[in-house]
């Protein structure tokens, strides 16, 4: 069998808050936005980003808003995107780190506490 890997599915509770955040502020387009369902495609070059509303009503969805959910998008230039996303008011962790195997990452939350892997390529 062949897989390939449609979506990470990111669950946000402000759906306008968060389409604005990944459309806006880290400038990722959206492929697919429906509001009425609570659901968009991010493209992110391999795959999809997909963010899904957790509706009030719904426990089981609302508890997985604000986990670590794994999700590494690479950049040709961290330094200079983490600059920028600073700028625009995103919150990391700590500031982008040389890991012992050379690559460099930086963690940075959405307005919903979710987990964003920033992964820089090794020198």
């Amino acid at each position: 069998m062949d897989y390939r890997l449609l979506a990470v599915r990111v669950f946000v509770t402000d759906w306008d808050r968060a389409v604005r955040f990944y459309t806006e502020t880290l400038g990722m387009a959206a492929t697919f936005r429906n509001d009425e369902i609570g659901w968009a495609q991010l493209a992110t070059g391999e795959g999809q980003l997909s963010l899904e509303r957790a509706a009030e009503e719904d426990a089981e969805a609302r508890d997985l808003v604000g986990r670590f959910v794994g999700v590494s998008l690479a950049v040709s230039d961290l330094d200079a995107t983490y600059r920028s996303l600073v700028e625009r008011g995103v919150e990391f962790l700590e500031a982008p780190e040389r890991q012992p195997w050379g690559g460099v990452l930086a963690h940075l939350r959405d307005p919903d506490g979710n987990v964003l892997t920033l992964l820089g390529s090794p020198e």
